[in-house]
């Protein structure tokens, strides 16, 4: 048997009892406030995998091989709701229209309760990074309404390069005269609830490019949304965008540098009025958005995507509820038709060209190591969960007693229930 002494929601901490029991789960209303959250508190949802490319040996980009039965159970063992994050090629996409179909219809039937939504990272990417050259495209306007179909389907997000139509965009040269408007693609992509991830920037302007955020944000702002919750959300912060700063140190020689590097940039005086001439006007566009409220940022914590001090601080900054955590785990090596290798200095994953193309530590490693920073516990659920049920389900009612499932976190240790 389980037990707890208090219940931690998005608006804090309560006493309440809570009991789980030959698996049942039996709860008080919570009462009072103020408790601080620590060891022994009953939460009454699960750690939200916002961004993950693999789990098991099956790479989610081959959609075909997935089976989301099963994906489903390895989600429901590891207690989690899963997103699973795909590239797609062109050549698939009526293919992905399909699956998604599928995808609805099992989800409808009450088959995936593990299996929260579907995303897309590209195909509208300005700068690579570690996505596959495959599955880089520019969409046609017919292609954008067949993506755009997917949205009452279950896709969740899509992310888009705010830049990508500009001229310093890998894609920019290939572009057809007539070709649809950023504003236009959000639009499309926003009316049928699908949220765009602003990501992977070009760095020829960078002020273009916080320009280009804006006028994305403002866009999906004006669209008419089906859903609730945030119309906006990021890739991951720092990564695949300008920057006037380090922010990772991945190997020895890297690492033998970041106390002084990190020093030098005094991160307690990093402010919102001056964050673009600290960090740079793309991270720093992102950053005040998140804090206004207007977008949810993402944001790793392994220490290698992004090192832990500079996430820490971006974190008090836009507020964590403001933010996810996003793990951009790939269990298998094989990640959208491309071999991947690992680096003895660290627990990425490296395409063949050493780029880094996604990362290997699992949400609770990632969770430890929030904790580690010694982050409260209300602070950490946002990250985890709480932004993203407000973010993706915000039908979920976090509030109230009735809980059908969470966690309890007992030592340090969490046990999902239900």
């Amino acid at each position: 048997m389980l037990t707890a002494n208090s219940w931690l929601t998005p608006e804090g901490t309560r006493s309440a009892s809570v009991k789980w029991n030959e698996g049942t789960l039996s709860t008080s209303a919570p009462v009072g406030g103020g408790a601080p959250a620590s060891d022994g508190y009953f939460v009454p949802s699960l750690p939200v995998e916002v961004h993950c490319h693999g789990l098991g040996d099956v790479d989610f980009s081959d959609f075909s091989r997935m089976d989301l039965k099963e994906l489903n159970e390895a989600a429901r063992a590891e207690g989690i709701i899963c997103i699973p994050t795909l590239y797609l090629r062109q050549k698939r996409l009526d293919d992905f229209v399909g699956f998604m179909r599928e995808f609805s219809r099992m989800r409808a039937d009450g088959e995936l309760r593990y299996v929260g939504a579907m995303a897309l990272e590209g195909p509208l990417v300005a700068s690579f990074g570690g996505t596959p050259a495959t599955s880089v495209w520019a969409p046609s306007r017919e292609e954008w309404e067949k993506l755009a179909s997917c949205g009452p389907l279950g896709l969740a997000y899509l992310m888009v390069s705010p830049d990508a139509l500009t001229a310093g965009s890998y894609l920019a040269p290939a572009l057809p005269a007539g070709y649809p408007d950023l504003e236009w693609i959000v639009t499309i992509l926003v009316e049928h609830g699908i949220r765009p991830a602003l990501g992977h920037f070009t760095r020829e302007d960078p002020q273009l490019g916080a320009d280009c955020v804006e006028a994305a944000i403002s866009a999906a702002e004006a669209a008419d949304f089906p859903g609730k919750g945030v119309r906006v959300i990021t890739d991951h912060l720092f990564n695949e965008m300008p920057l006037l700063i380090k922010h990772a140190f991945r190997t020895s020689r890297a690492k033998a540098e970041r106390e002084r590097i990190i020093a030098s940039y005094d991160l307690p005086s990093w402010n919102l009025a001056d964050l673009h001439e600290q960090v740079g006007p793309v991270p720093a566009a992102i950053i005040r958005a998140a804090h206004a409220g207007r977008i949810t940022a993402c944001l790793n914590f392994d220490g290698e995507h992004v090192d832990f001090a500079i996430a820490q601080r971006a974190v008090e900054l836009a507020g964590p509820s403001n933010m996810m955590l996003m793990t951009d785990r790939s269990d298998t090596p094989d990640l959208g038709g491309q071999h991947l290798h690992r680096d003895s200095e660290n627990s990425l994953w490296y395409q063949g060209d050493g780029v880094v193309a996604a990362g290997t530590q699992p949400i609770d490693k990632q969770i430890a190591n929030v904790r580690g920073l010694g982050v409260p516990e209300s602070d950490i659920w946002h990250l985890i969960s709480f932004t993203a049920y407000r973010t993706f389900f915000p039908e979920a009612d976090l509030l109230g007693h009735m809980a059908e499932r969470g966690c309890f976190v007992i030592d340090g240790k969490r046990i999902a229930v239900g």
